[in-house]
């Protein structure tokens, strides 16, 4: 197996406190991880790292075989496709959906002088075709539902190709419809040994896609606990994560969690 991602004593330092502390974690060419942990556990900036769109403050990240600090992010950033609440921020709402999908090629948010030829645009139509959203191409980003605008952004996390696709709570803001509409699409590319690896923040068990091979939870900045799915997701491991007594069950490839 290849390490696609591998971090090692990563601390990142902000206001004096450490948001992430200590944090080793390696994940391989044919894994799907899942990252669970409470709020402010440090998940999105953990991803923040893994995305190559912020440095630690201490340890060292390799990435696609490259060493943060010694590469040049805008060459490795293509590599990676991104979701995140923080990278929808910046995508304008007056902006097409296929530019949203288009720019991705190049690492962007927003067309400026770049070129694309019939490839690119046939792949932007293909991807947002894959998600359900087939004659949206000319409709602008801030008119979308929170749901449309989550399938599309996962679908330009897509466009480059990429050999790591992170994940930042794409279910977040979902009614019950749209989150087994989005879970479903993610196991099916879980599922293709062609897909890239997977990495999906969430704070809710009932968010993993089948399909998924392996789960890190973090605790107050710290990597709690990382391995094989079913040894991590469990009663007394997320309980310990999460602080309260909880009750976790799985049904067929799919988990719940509850309340003692």
């Amino acid at each position: 197996m290849t390490e696609v991602l591998a971090l090692h004593d990563v601390t990142v330092r902000r206001s004096g406190t450490n948001i992430i502390d200590e944090v080793s974690w390696t994940v391989h060419d044919t894994d799907r991880w899942v990252v669970l942990g409470r709020n402010g556990a440090g998940k999105t900036t953990l991803l923040q790292i893994a995305a190559a769109r912020m440095h630690p403050t201490r340890g060292t990240a390799d990435i696609l075989g490259e060493r943060l600090g010694r590469v040049d992010v805008s060459e490795l950033r293509p590599r990676i496709g991104l979701a995140s609440a923080a990278l929808a921020e910046n995508i304008s709402a007056v902006e097409t959906v296929e530019d949203v999908v288009l720019t991705a090629a190049y690492g962007m948010t927003g067309r400026w002088r770049e070129r694309y030829d019939e490839v690119d645009h046939g792949r932007a139509k293909d991807l947002l075709r894959l998600f359900g959203l087939s004659g949206f191409e000319r409709r602008t980003f801030g008119t979308l539902s929170e749901g449309e605008r989550k399938r599309v952004q996962i679908a330009r996390s897509l466009m480059a190709d990429p050999e790591l696709l992170l994940l930042d709570e794409p279910a977040a803001g979902l009614d019950l419809g749209g989150r087994e509409e989005l879970v479903a699409a993610l196991a099916e590319i879980a599922s293709d040994r062609r897909s890239p690896v997977l990495v999906l923040v969430t704070h809710h068990v009932e968010e993993i896609p089948p399909h998924f091979t392996h789960a890190l939870l973090l605790r107050e900045g710290r990597a709690f606990l990382a391995g094989p799915i079913d040894q991590v997701v469990t009663s007394e491991n997320l309980s310990d994560a999460f602080g309260l007594p909880l009750v976790v069950t799985r049904d067929g490839a799919r988990f719940s969690a509850r309340g003692r």
